[in-house]
């Protein structure tokens, strides 16, 4: 089961290769799929980090990398690259 704030796999696309590539310590309990459909759906949804449903991340890890990704500039450089994509399909200049 879905939510609207979901990426769509053309999005995935788009975004995957802009986050940052984790050091190799151990396999992963959840995707960065997962965690950025979890920072959305707050995001859209405006609710407590606590109470995000139970089948995305801990409430916990999706907060940790929304900070992580902050701090480090990533969301940034994700609404940068998406905003120029809009702007080329209107035909208007990236900047």
């Amino acid at each position: 089961m879905g939510y609207s704030s979901d990426v769509t796999d053309k999005e995935w696309g788009i975004i995957e290769p802009l986050l940052p590539i984790k050091k190799k310590t151990r396999p992963p309990v959840w995707t960065k799929r997962q965690i950025l459909n979890g920072i959305l759906y707050q995001l859209k949804n405006g609710c407590n980090w606590a109470d995000l449903p139970k089948d995305l991340p801990p409430y916990s890890t999706v907060f940790w990398h929304y900070k992580q990704w902050c701090e480090d500039g990533v969301l940034d450089k994700i609404m940068t690259e998406l905003h120029r994509r809009v702007r080329e399909q209107v035909k208007k200049k990236p900047q």
